[in-house]
């Protein structure tokens, strides 16, 4: 690592916050943002720096002064979202522990001042648990390694009652004070800052000195890279949706896998969820036909445990279980609701048929066969992942419907990345990546469709850039991510140059964490009622800046020129065309798919 070397990049996002992070090599013993100048603090567990109260009991809601005015967090809203304290939560893929002291009136979160917090361990970056009180909070601190090398990092920490909410870990539906409770939201964040991969962590230094505002720390953990695994399939959470209700029901949902292994497991997500879900069971196996599955379905387990209950923003990995995953196949994954479920974190647009039981039917997730599947879903609810054991890691397709596969037939598998898929499995130039679809039909690169917080009809996601660490930093074991984004802020009115800019953001952030970034062009959609004359030049200067980027990217794809009818290159080619004449149809994503030169996946 070179001693002395730094390198900073702003991201632009969407509610007013900028993410920015630097990376410095420093020799042992150098001085840090923590204590300028001075000797290292001796590393403390974080618990043991706690120096404010944030949680009251609704009994005493003046109990504790979060933010120097006498306002706190309702202990009953936290235990009713699943916060429970001491308990172990997954968010964005590591595991941080809702403190222990979060309801007995004791601190249960530090100020940030340069405090050394002892966190050990490998991975690909710390997460913290944050909020800022008195607005936001930012500042730089430091990650030491046990070989004597560090690193600097800049947190930051949206407003507890301001900040954006298309980034939030939890919210909650009141505010605590002397005068009362009040119907006021609040807000937790996990922000993830990037450290070396491979190097051992021995202690981290919080931001001295975050400003006019506080910046408040709750837990920090490592989280630790998902090595010997390799993201198969995937889904981002597009929204949150009213349902049913589905009580004591079973569903069984359908997914296409992309690399094989193995050993399998699964990731089950309560995003933007206000309360906690309980699963009863889930299994897997191979589909036969329909509901049917190939054989009888594995068992999975959560921890050892059958049961599971995933509290509201958090998320939950299967055990490993010995399963041949094949490529290229279609699997069945069944989870037993076995209490009432009014609203679903969900991917709205799945192009795929799934089953649902009937209301009290109870568990049905070692079916073998498909008979008690009356109902059918055009969605996927909780389920946003399945990892193989092995493999080369995966290529995130981060995107909107075209991504999504609108408008290409249902049941088939012929979206774009369907077919990168298989491209990447009949070929041996190239490291036979899994391929992991983020497409969200309706998303935007910078501005949020769905809000971010409550049960909504709008299912266009959160913009890229809030959803960016979710559904790209913290997927399985990611290698590349391939850019594809952006007509439906033009459509909408963004200009060329805040498009360019959250497309910049995107690539660097991802720089940040080590990915390689390939980006595409945007595709032509003369005929389709918002593309107009003015998106069609404010898309091709947006094309200009992709092709010619300067470096910016390590690859670029032209899809635009794989779709585009060469006689009027402002419209889809006729024999590509969905008939809607904004997304392409079987044969067009056919055609982008085959354009990639795979070698741009890899560097």
């Amino acid at each position: 690592m070179l001693v002395g070397r730094r390198w900073t990049a702003t991201a632009f996002v969407t509610g007013g916050v900028a993410l920015s992070f630097a990376w410095t090599a420093a020799p042992a013993g150098a001085a840090t943002p923590g204590s300028p100048g001075q000797e290292p603090r001796k590393p403390l567990p974080l618990e043991r720096l706690f120096d404010n109260t944030a949680v009251s009991d609704d009994g005493d809601p003046g109990g504790a002064d979060f933010d120097g005015t006498g306002s706190s967090l309702s202990a009953q809203d936290l235990r009713a979202a699943g916060w429970a304290p001491g308990r172990a939560l997954t968010i964005d893929s590591a595991r941080l522990t809702w403190p222990r002291a979060a309801d007995n009136g004791r601190p249960d979160n530090v100020r940030s001042d340069g405090q050394t917090v002892r966190l050990r361990g490998r991975g690909d970056a710390v997460s913290f648990l944050v909020a800022g009180t008195g607005g936001e909070a930012s500042g730089t601190g430091l990650v030491r390694y046990r070989d004597g090398s560090s690193s600097t990092y800049t947190l930051t920490a949206p407003d507890w009652r301001s900040g954006p909410t298309g980034t939030r870990a939890v919210a909650l539906p009141h505010i605590n004070s002397g005068a009362g409770q009040r119907v006021e939201t609040a807000r937790l964040y996990a922000v993830t800052v990037p450290v070396e991969r491979g190097r051992e962590i021995s202690s981290v230094v919080l931001p001295h000195d975050p400003g006019a505002a506080d910046l408040h720390v709750f837990a920090a953990s490592v989280r630790r890279a998902a090595e010997g695994w390799t993201g198969s399939w995937s889904a981002s959470t597009s929204g949150y949706t009213a349902v049913g209700p589905w009580t004591d029901q079973t569903l069984r949902l359908v997914v296409h896998t992309s690399a094989g292994g193995p050993t399998a497991r699964i990731r089950l997500a309560n995003t933007f969820a206000a309360a906690p879900v309980r699963i009863g069971r889930a299994s897997v196996s191979l589909q036969a036909q329909g509901a049917a599955a190939d054989g009888d379905p594995v068992p999975l387990t959560f921890g050892g445990r059958e049961r599971i209950e995933i509290a509201a923003g958090a998320q939950e990995f299967s055990d490993p279980v010995g399963f041949d995953v094949p490529p290229d196949a279609n699997l069945l994954v069944s989870i037993h609701l076995p209490e009432t479920v009014q609203a679903v974190p969900v991917h709205s647009q799945a192009t795929q048929r799934s089953y649902l039981s009937p209301p009290g039917s109870g568990d049905h997730t070692a079916d073998a066969g498909g008979e008690a599947y009356t109902g059918t879903l055009t969605t996927w609810p909780f389920l946003t992942g399945v990892d193989v054991e092995g493999g080369p890691g995966s290529v995130v397709t981060l995107g909107d419907s075209i991504t999504d596969g609108t408008k290409s037939t249902t049941d088939a598998n012929r979206r774009w990345p369907d077919v990168l898929a298989r491209r990447l499995l009949g070929q041996s130039d190239v490291p036979a990546y899994g391929v992991l679809n983020q497409g969200i039909s309706a998303n935007r690169v910078v501005t949020d469709r769905y809000p971010g917080e409550g049960v909504s009809t709008d299912t266009g996601g959160v913009s890229a850039l809030h959803r960016l660490e979710r559904d790209v930093f913290a997927q399985t074991t990611v290698r590349t991510v391939l850019v594809f984004q952006g007509i439906n802020d033009l459509r909408w009115g963004a200009s060329a140059e805040q498009l360019t800019a959250g497309l910049r953001t995107i690539a660097q952030r991802a720089h940040e964490r080590g990915l390689r970034v390939v980006m595409a062009t945007i595709a032509p959609c003369e005929g389709e009622s918002l593309c107009t004359a003015d998106v069609d030049v404010r898309r091709t200067a947006v094309n200009a800046f992709i092709r010619d980027s300067g470096g910016e990217f390590d690859g670029v794809l032209d899809f635009d020129a794989a779709v585009r009818d060469p006689l009027r290159p402002q419209r889809i080619l006729p024999a590509y065309d969905s008939g809607d004449h904004l997304h392409p149809g079987d044969t067009g994503l056919q055609a982008m798919a085959d354009s990639i030169d795979l070698r741009q996946l890899t560097g």
